[in-house]
């Protein structure tokens, strides 16, 4: 059991790492596609910002569906959109199919990221649930950093869009390792999930509870402030006085995602003994 718990918590931090290094992966160089596109800067910008409205978009389809559909079909499904898009971004020429591409991207991340949060938490005993989940919420830094690496790294003496195909097969590994690693529900498992999902409301019931509002609003407020300042930060530091390369300026988002990355790994460990003292 411990054996099986422990490939399960590889699964999720490869299948998140993977996820949401794709979200990440043009934000250094940024720059880079203005100039090569001829677009503005508001424009390019559009390479990350639709990525997450598609993300906004999917993410409650695919957290209520994933209370009515078995894991395995939705990451095959998501594995394989992320990664052709991930594809298409490496070959076009054209901006319009890069934005586009872009925000598939975004439209079947929730496919790996949400249902596997839904899966883990109807097939998971408490104690195990809240270390796994702070292994995922860890995972979700390191793959921004990782995108970013991508991006910022490999892009001087290979190209971008190399970055993109590196990507796109990182995703599609980790999809398919969890398709592998992730245990099929049992039918009597699944009708017990139904009955429970029907009385408590599941995914819909979650989203209308009232003292849950606080923290959604945190983290859309947080995610509101972060992605316009990243977006931001590679033209600031990219100009006067500074003048930094994109490998420096890549530099600057590691230092961030160390810093909190250090923190949200050992996240369940306290969560679990506050739900158990109360």
């Amino acid at each position: 059991m411990k054996t099986n718990s422990i490939k399960i918590e590889i699964a999720v931090c490869a299948l998140v790492t993977a996820a949401f290094t794709n979200i990440y992966i043009t934000q250094p160089i940024l720059p880079v596609l203005e100039a090569e596109f001829d677009v503005t800067t508001a424009q390019v910008s559009f390479t990350v910002s639709f990525v997450i409205l598609g993300i906004v978009l999917s993410n409650l389809f695919f957290g209520y569906l994933s209370d009515r559909v078995p894991i395995h079909p939705i990451l095959c499904v998501g594995g394989f959109f992320v990664a052709a898009g991930g594809v298409v971004c490496a070959m076009t020429h054209e901006f319009n199919v890069l934005v586009g591409a872009r925000t598939v991207q975004g439209l079947f991340i929730p496919a790996l990221t949400t249902s596997l949060a839904a899966w883990l938490s109807k097939n998971l005993p408490q104690e195990r649930l809240s270390v796994i989940m702070g292994t995922y919420v860890a995972a979700t830094v390191l793959g921004g950093l990782g995108g970013r690496l991508l991006g910022g790294w490999i892009h001087p003496p290979l190209h971008w869009r190399y970055a993109f195909i590196s990507a796109a097969v990182l995703i599609a590994v980790s999809a398919a390792l969890a398709v592998l690693i992730l245990p099929a529900e049992s039918s009597h498992n699944e009708n017990g999930i139904r009955k429970q999902k029907r009385s408590s409301g599941g995914f819909v019931f979650l989203l209308t509870r009232k003292d849950l509002f606080p923290f959604y609003l945190c983290g859309a407020a947080g995610l509101l402030m972060f992605s316009s300042i990243f977006n931001y930060l590679p033209y600031r530091l990219s100009g006067d006085p500074f003048h930094f390369s994109t490998e420096m300026i890549t530099l600057v988002y590691l230092v961030y995602s160390w810093v909190f990355s250090r923190d949200r790994l050992p996240v369940g460990f306290p969560g679990d003994t506050a739900g158990a003292i109360r």
